[in-house]
């Protein structure tokens, strides 16, 4: 039996730890991935990616998720190996966590998420995951710093680092830029280099970041009971 992988996302300093990965909406998660994809026993045309992602924060809510690949998205995939597939897959089910198509329960079904051409422009030959503006990318930095400190017990937290970019549909420098502009300039990140590194002002807002991921449960609460009736 194949073992489940955490993404750890270390930085380019090879430094291991609790990797939280924030949705837009406030989420903090970890993500539990099964590698490698296994061809659909099913017979349809696909491959299948088995995972675990987990509600930091929360009192063990978690979502089970079988990542179907599309054999379109395949061709334009390097490989399935984590180095090439995990930064989509991993933006792949944030979107979907962002559209509220995932539920967080504390036992459930295993729910299939489909990671298809929706997530791919073939004419400009890019992931694309819906373009943030400015003041969404400081919100989401201020965030990310806030809970990868809080949970992840980090100093310093990489905001350089592409899987993030990926997901904001930006550059890793324009992340930096807007960091420097618009969140290190009200005195909330001390930056180095590709790093941010929380000040007390940011710490001292835990309120409001706490706030924001009640809002975003439920939201996603409210929309899945809703559809159950």
């Amino acid at each position: 039996m194949t073992q489940g992988k955490a993404s750890s996302g270390t930085g380019p300093e090879g430094r291991p730890g609790k990797k939280i990965w924030m949705t837009l909406s406030g989420l903090p998660l970890t993500f539990r991935l099964e590698w490698p994809f296994h061809k659909s026993t099913s017979g349809a045309d696909f491959w299948v990616l088995h995972g675990d992602i987990r509600l930091e924060n929360s009192e063990g809510l978690h979502a089970q998720v079988a990542v179907n690949l599309s054999a379109t998205v395949r061709e334009v995939m390097p490989s399935l190996e984590p180095k090439d597939a995990e930064a989509p897959v991993i933006n792949a089910l944030r979107k979907e966590v962002d559209r509220r198509q995932i539920e967080f329960v504390k036992s459930g079904k295993l729910l299939p998420v489909a990671f298809s051409s929706r997530h791919y422009d073939f004419k400009r030959a890019k992931w694309v995951f819906g373009k943030s503006s400015d003041e969404v990318i400081a919100e989401f930095v201020e965030r990310k710093v806030f809970w990868q400190t809080r949970l992840g017990g980090e100093t310093k937290v990489w905001i350089g680092d592409p899987v993030e970019a990926q997901y904001l549909e930006t550059s890793s420098g324009h992340v930096l830029e807007v960091a420097g502009r618009l969140v290190a300039a009200q005195g909330l990140l001390r930056i180095d280099s590709e790093f941010a590194e929380a000040t007390q002002g940011l710490m001292g807002q835990s309120k409001r970041f706490e706030a924001a991921m009640r809002t975003a449960v439920q939201e996603l609460e409210m929309k899945h009971a809703f559809e159950r009736g």
